[in-house]
């Protein structure tokens, strides 16, 4: 969250965040938002029985903003399918795993129990199955013989602060959008994910679409 609001406040991503919302009240993302001078409100999370009340909170917090994408940082709730249709195409989340590899829960224990030479993070429009709607861009990172979970997620969430910003830097900029549950880049379907090391090191590289499914940095 704080990756995103950093590239929001210094220009890089043509946007402002208009709310950080989270249902827990001690959660250490509403006073890192607040030092920012962020707005910020909590829902309490309810029971499986008031799921739908609880929902319904969310929504109207939401809608009430104005806000036109809905990023989810850390965001560990399953979301109802009547959500997640209420935004399509403006529902967004970061998962731990280069999707559709390792979707749910642990998946730096489960890349390593399997033994991948490779890990990483994907950006990906929220749909009803779980971690399952299309991949933006993705970030890889290879997976050393000592790693420990600890250490695989620590290098996997560094990868995250750089590859969550690149997606709505380029959401904002119109380049990315869903259509008919296709994502379209530049006016062309991406046939597959964006890669992080496509873009040169350091600040100014951007993506640039050559023809459908390739692109390159400039």
């Amino acid at each position: 969250m704080m990756a995103l609001a950093h590239a929001c406040q210094s220009g890089r991503i043509d946007a402002r965040i208009a709310l950080v919302l989270s249902d827990r009240p001690d959660a250490a993302g509403l006073t890192a938002a607040a030092t920012l001078g962020l707005p910020t409100a909590t829902i309490a999370a309810a029971g499986t029985a008031e799921r739908a009340q609880f929902e319904a909170a969310l929504i109207e917090t939401i809608d009430r903003t104005g806000a036109g994408l809905v990023a989810l940082a850390g965001f560990m709730r399953i979301l109802s399918p009547s959500f997640v249709q209420r935004y399509t195409g403006r529902l967004l989340n970061i998962h731990p795993s280069l999707l559709p590899a390792y979707k749910g829960l642990h998946t730096h224990r489960r890349a390593l129990e399997a033994g991948e030479r490779e890990h990483g993070a994907s950006v990906h429009f929220v749909t009803a199955e779980l971690d399952g709607g299309p991949v933006i861009c993705q970030a890889r990172v290879a997976v050393r013989p000592e790693d420990t979970e600890q250490t695989l997620a620590a290098r996997v969430l560094q990868q995250e602060h750089r590859l969550y910003p690149l997606a709505l830097e380029l959401i904002a900029a119109g380049r990315i959008e869903l259509k008919e549950a296709e994502i379209v880049f530049d006016g062309h379907a991406l046939r597959a994910p964006l890669e992080l090391d496509q873009l040169h090191a350091g600040a100014g590289g951007r993506l640039r679409h050559l023809e459908p499914g390739r692109e390159r940095a400039e």
